[in-house]
């Protein structure tokens, strides 16, 4: 698989990483280890290095995703990018203050089996704190980084302002950005984290499965995704429709979403989930080839059109 520059870090990433989210998480309704490291081991032998956890993605408040991908990389530590966060525990409570900061990134450590993680975020803070002339906690991650605990640092955020306010106001070198074909609005910020050096690293770039184009109007969740109402189902289901028809024939939808953020040159790295090894090494093939420009041209005209004023609820 190819790879891209984390910004000016020096860190280099696969083009396509893998969100560990739904790895043995219940709320998922997924319960096998086994399973869980048979994809972080697919996942390298198709080029892998990145790998995106946190320790609220937990099964039992037991930060099982971090546990988990610390038993599958410890043999292969100098050779992958392992991202986690912090504000958000494995317990299910929220906690941003500077001073559960190093207890929080130390519990990652042993969960990782590793002595320092390549990133670490701030889990989708408060705006407020997105603020670095009035947030001590980015003095404590300069701390923890001179003290070779981490090498980046930055915020997991969904919108233009607050990626904005994140690089003109700190000193992060990562942001984890909600980007999809379907939520395109922080894309607005990618040129100014470019000229920072900052990288750009495109979480739930399928829309929880929609851009896979397996679901319809229909479609009846058990999981985290039962939040949808009956009316957010039937637009999500005219979208689907109208972004299958300006597709390639023969392209899969999967594999389209994912270029189209691939398309978007500022981008270091997307990270799908994975329920299968199926499903992770079709999200890696997606790297194997490009969009053509027209196509790019097309879906984000469909974006502007449709969502860039009425954005959908996540």
């Amino acid at each position: 698989m190819n790879s891209r520059p984390l910004g000016d870090t020096g860190i280099s990433v696969s083009e396509i990483g893998l969100g560990a989210w739904q790895l043995a998480n219940p709320d998922w309704g997924i319960h096998d280890r086994a399973a869980a490291l048979r994809i972080i081991d697919r996942s390298l032998d198709a080029g892998c290095t990145f790998f995106d956890t946190a320790p609220a993605y937990a099964a039992h408040g037991r930060g099982l995703s971090e546990e988990l991908l610390g038993q599958a990389l410890k043999h292969v530590r100098q050779k992958v990018v392992i991202c986690t966060k912090f504000g958000r525990s494995p317990e299910g409570s929220t906690n941003f203050d500077t001073s559960a900061i190093r207890p929080s990134l130390e519990g990652s450590l042993r969960r990782l089996q590793t002595d320092y993680v390549d990133i670490l975020l701030l889990h989708s803070p408060p705006r407020e704190l997105m603020d670095g002339r009035c947030s001590s906690q980015y003095a404590e991650l300069e701390k923890l980084k001179t003290e070779g605990k981490l090498r980046v640092y930055g915020v997991s955020l969904d919108w233009r302002v607050d990626a904005e306010t994140v690089v003109e106001t700190t000193r992060s070198k990562a942001l984890e950005v909600l980007y999809n074909v379907f939520h395109q609005e922080p894309g607005g910020a990618f040129p100014a984290a470019k000229e920072r050096g900052v990288g750009l690293i495109a979480k739930v770039p399928l829309d929880s499965g929609w851009l896979s184009g397996r679901y319809r109007r229909d479609a009846e969740f058990t999981d985290v995704r039962r939040r949808w109402s009956p009316e957010v189902l039937a637009r999500r289901t005219a979208l689907v429709e109208r972004l299958a028809a300006l597709l390639p024939p023969g392209t899969s939808m999967t594999h389209a979403a994912l270029q189209y953020i691939l398309a978007q040159p500022q981008v270091s790295t997307v990270i799908p989930g994975a329920k299968s090894v199926e499903q992770a090494l079709d999200n890696f093939a997606a790297a194997n080839a490009r969009l053509a420009p027209e196509t790019v041209d097309a879906i984000r005209a469909l974006w502007q059109r449709e969502l860039k004023d009425d954005p959908l609820p996540w």
